[in-house]
């Protein structure tokens, strides 16, 4: 298969108050060596210098689609609102801090153009954490490519609980109809809810490559809370909300029409064994934070 040269690429930028951080991220995304592209930026109600800066972007290139909310709409809907107003037969999402190298694009179609059958294409991603050091972490798994559903989806899971250097599939490009389809819910730790969402709807591909450049900041749940504007309570049961919209989102044959009755009872299992895990490592770090404090001294 080859994709034609003239395949219109979106890319979609949510941002709000950003104005001191996006100059280097349209740089990036407008130095992108695929032509044609769309760079679609959704403003959440920005209160700083973000509107003039973006007004004047669109106006001096034409691949700049600007787009103002006049209120506050939310980080998730934001994020869903470039989406929206993209028109590209394939998207992607970029952080207001984040960067392309050049060839991210058309390296990701390249793999698209391989291989049919994909949902989306990501690539590696050097991470800034606090301390301004850059790391990234070779993906090299299969799984993710698999024909079978419960086989990527059990990789997603397995990946939620290894290191985030490894792969982000909310960073990849996508074929942005299939993307559409698969509805969104604002929650605590709705990115990784979205993963196996996507993990379930067609196989990926990967670029062994580091083409992309992100800024990792580790914020508390309860912070997390604030900022997706959620009921604080939510921060309690974090992974015990995640598992339940998993398992909720595989039984509603209405929401996954594709799954057989084998294929959600394997989801099951490996949606009870992730909750498992994940309250063994937290029972572990509890015991270790109190073993000081019930030292003799």
């Amino acid at each position: 298969m080859t994709l034609p040269r003239s395949s219109l690429v979106s890319i979609g930028l949510p941002v709000r108050n950003g104005a001191a951080r996006i100059e280097r991220v349209v740089e990036s995304v407008l130095a992108q060596d695929h032509e044609p592209l769309q760079f679609v930026i959704s403003d959440n109600a920005s209160t700083d210098g973000t509107e003039e800066f973006c007004r004047e972007l669109a106006r001096a290139d034409d691949r700049v689609i600007y787009r103002r909310h006049p209120q506050n709409i939310g980080l998730l809907n934001n994020f869903v609102s470039t989406l929206r107003f993209a028109e590209g037969e394939f998207f992607r999402w970029i952080g207001d801090d984040d960067a392309l190298e050049p060839r991210c694009v058309s390296q990701s179609l390249a793999v698209f153009a391989e291989d049919p059958r994909l949902l989306l294409v990501t690539t590696q991603v050097s991470y800034t954490g606090e301390d301004g050091v850059a790391q990234t972490t070779p993906y090299e798994g299969r799984a993710l490519g698999s024909d079978d559903r419960v086989e990527r989806f059990s990789a997603m899971l397995q990946l939620l609980t290894e290191s985030h250097l490894l792969i982000d599939p909310l960073y990849g490009l996508f074929r942005r109809g299939r993307l559409a389809t698969i509805p969104r819910r604002n929650m605590l730790r709705e990115d990784e809810v979205f993963a196996t969402k996507l993990a379930l709807a067609g196989p990926w591909g990967h670029v062994p490559e580091v083409l992309a450049h992100r800024h990792w900041k580790s914020l508390p749940p309860s912070v997390l809370a604030r900022y997706l504007d959620v009921p604080a309570w939510q921060a309690l049961f974090a992974t015990t909300l995640q598992c339940r919209e998993m398992l909720r989102w595989v039984a509603d044959p209405t929401l996954t029409p594709e799954l057989t009755d084998d294929e959600r009872r394997r989801v099951r299992v490996a949606v009870y064994a992730m909750w498992l895990r994940r309250r063994w490592r937290a029972g572990v770090r509890r015991a270790r934070k109190l073993v000081p404090l019930m030292t003799p001294r």
